[in-house]
């Protein structure tokens, strides 16, 4: 950062630190505690749509890399009705660690197959034992997360007060995203 941007108040975006979703399992002990909402084991990696032989390549990468456990299907690839792609991982509800080390390992390899500037997000679905879900989202190009609480039902609403609940809750576990305009909702997002 150089004078100007001290002077005109200006600071440099914290950027991708993938090294941060590690802190989803501990983060998890403390979003059961103070809500109720365990891991669901479903995980995704949200993406700008990529076509041709180089992502083709980069896709059979991450299957051969997740593909340690026999007879699992590590990751599907799905496309939403907004143009995004979404590589879903899919583990058991006690396996968040396991499932954090799968969308590292997605992310990881995307950004070293030169498609980092196009990854969107990453998510980690979470439940009430009445169904209600919740997904904490990663903003890629910002490193920070963000807590997603779709309201049941056909009409997409959002529900605010527990997304500011969860906020409060997680502050000391995950870095946040300050910027409430940056809370994207992702609507029928794959993993939720």
């Amino acid at each position: 950062m150089g004078l100007l941007d001290i002077l005109l108040g200006r600071s440099r975006a914290v950027g991708p630190d993938l090294d941060r979703l590690f802190a989803l399992p501990s983060a998890a002990v403390g979003l059961e505690a103070a809500a109720g909402f365990r891991p669901t084991g479903q995980g995704a990696v949200c993406f700008a749509t990529v076509e041709g032989a180089a992502f083709e390549r980069t896709h059979r990468e991450i299957r051969a890399l997740l593909d340690a456990d026999a007879g699992r299907t590590p990751v599907d690839l799905t496309h939403d009705s907004y143009g995004y792609s979404w590589l879903v991982s899919h583990r058991s509800p006690g396996e968040l660690p396991l499932l954090v080390n799968d969308l590292h390992a997605v992310n990881s390899t995307l950004e070293a197959g030169g498609f980092g500037p196009r990854l969107l997000c990453s998510l980690a679905g979470f439940a009430q034992d009445d169904g209600r879900r919740l997904a904490l989202v990663y903003l890629y190009k910002r490193g920070t997360f963000y807590p997603f609480a779709p309201l049941p039902g056909e009409r997409r609403q959002r529900d605010n007060a527990l997304e500011l609940r969860i906020r409060a809750a997680l502050a000391d576990e995950l870095p946040v995203e300050g910027d409430l305009g940056r809370w994207f909702p992702v609507w029928g997002a794959p993993g939720l």
